[in-house]
């Protein structure tokens, strides 16, 4: 990615063209002459002007409005400029073209307006992060969860827990440099630890409820296994509502992983079909057997399907939480339900209701209460980790000399920091906006 902040970049950041309106977004020190030409004069700061926008030699382009936010209370911190223009493709290519004529303008990349309104101190990385979920959001809890991380309530925890960490450990190095004095106690850390230990168990508690946030974020996985014609296919397409998978009586139809995406109750739910499970000697239904066990083994729950006619048990491999599901009973000699959680039959629709609410129920209790902040990154959660590593450490090793578990104090407190970018992150900030779409 290109950093040069001297640069004015520009980016159509409204979407998809042909549309009903486009807007193009400016940003950087040469906005105010590049609005100033073509649209004639500066609009009044954040009051929306109607103008006649000209490319060069004058040539009218279109007639919109005009946007300007003054630095540093604009998006980027910069000066910044929208124009909202007809959504034509050529009309676009126009308004562009004529950006380009001026000198030190050029196109934004990838999230380089988050970037420069990173630098500028307009919000930390969580809050970057969570403007990318925001813009991703597919389900309510996603937009809910984003909402609440983009508005930095993430990184006001993080940063409490940096400062108590900063502050145990200027008390440490108080009662090492002043120890002879009278006006430092020689218990202060013994106080520190116990704040240290709650910390760490604050800490520890909110990486376990990491869980929550990733299912809120990546979606509550559902695997569905079972014998060869144990009707996995048959319940992935009533759950689609299509013909996702191939239906067939002949074994084995189904060789790799096809995938569904729904949304239960404003959760994303996914739902894996997978091979059926058998002894066999091709080669690549076995492939597609150990990769159906595989995906059992990390699925969030699996269905464990079962034709009534006449079931087979299949091996479940490590999975622990499974739905015993009868399939087929429109088939069945008896309704009894034979030790199953569930009845169902795709044909008749009988029980899909039924499943439906619930893996509905299922998935809403997985993702929890979203009123508190959640880890919803690996990268948050492997900092979060090593910085509860390290605060173990400084609490733990009593044999240790105090400047030691100082500095493991120090340690953690820089993982917190590299959370939100408080201390050197130059080594991931690419990996975090290159996750935007241009001219955001």
């Amino acid at each position: 990615m290109n950093h040069a902040f001297d640069d004015t970049i520009f980016a159509l950041s409204s979407g998809r063209l042909p549309a009903g309106v486009a807007v193009v977004r400016i940003s950087g020190n040469k906005t105010r002459f590049v609005i100033e030409t073509i649209c004639g004069q500066l609009p009044v700061p954040r009051i929306a002007k109607l103008c006649n926008f000209r490319g060069g030699e004058g040539a009218l382009i279109d007639r919109g409005l005009a946007l300007f936010f003054p630095t540093p209370h604009s998006f980027t911190g910069e000066d910044c400029a929208e124009l909202h223009l007809h959504g034509g493709k050529a009309v676009v290519d126009a308004i562009i073209t004529a950006l380009y004529a001026f000198e030190g303008c050029r196109m934004a990349e990838a999230g380089e307006f988050s970037r420069r309104a990173y630098a500028n101190g307009k919000f930390d990385l969580t809050a970057a992060e969570g403007l990318a979920d925001l813009i991703a959001a597919e389900t309510d809890s996603q937009r809910r969860l984003a909402l609440q991380i983009s508005s930095g309530t993430q990184a006001k925890l993080y940063s409490g827990w940096r400062t108590d960490i900063i502050r145990a450990r200027a008390l440490i190095e108080a009662e090492l440099d002043f120890a002879d004095e009278s006006d430092v106690p020689g218990s202060v850390s013994d106080q520190v630890w116990q704040l240290m230990e709650d910390l760490s168990d604050r800490i520890g508690k909110h990486v376990r409820d990491g869980k929550r946030g990733v299912i809120v974020r990546d979606g509550y996985k559902v695997v569905i296994i079972g014998a060869p014609n144990a009707g996995k296919s048959s319940l992935l397409n009533t759950l689609a509502g299509s013909e996702v998978a191939i239906v067939s009586d002949e074994p084995g139809t189904t060789r790799d992983l096809i995938e569904i995406k729904l949304d239960l109750g404003g959760i994303t739910v996914l739902v894996t079909d997978t091979a059926g499970i058998r002894d066999t000697k091709g080669t690549v239904e076995k492939i597609g057997i150990e990769r159906a066990l595989d995906r059992a083994e990390t699925a969030d729950l699996v269905l464990s399907l079962h034709d009534l006619t006449a079931p087979v048990q299949v091996d479940h491999g490590s999975a622990v939480n499974i739905l015993r599901i009868g399939t087929k009973a429109d088939l069945a000699v008896s309704t009894d339900s034979m030790g199953y959680d569930l009845l169902i039959s795709t044909r008749t629709s009988t029980g899909i209701e039924n499943l439906i609410s619930l893996l509905s129920r299922k998935a809403a209790a997985a993702a929890g209460n979203l009123s508190d902040p959640l880890p919803t990154r690996r990268r948050h959660m492997e900092l979060l980790h090593d910085a509860n590593a390290e605060l173990r450490l400084a609490i733990d090793d009593e044999t240790a000399p105090l400047e030691v578990r100082a500095e493991y104090l120090r340690r953690a407190s820089h993982y917190l920091g590299r959370i939100t970018g408080d201390v050197d992150v130059e080594d991931i900030l690419d990996v975090v906006f290159s996750q935007f779409c241009i001219g955001k």
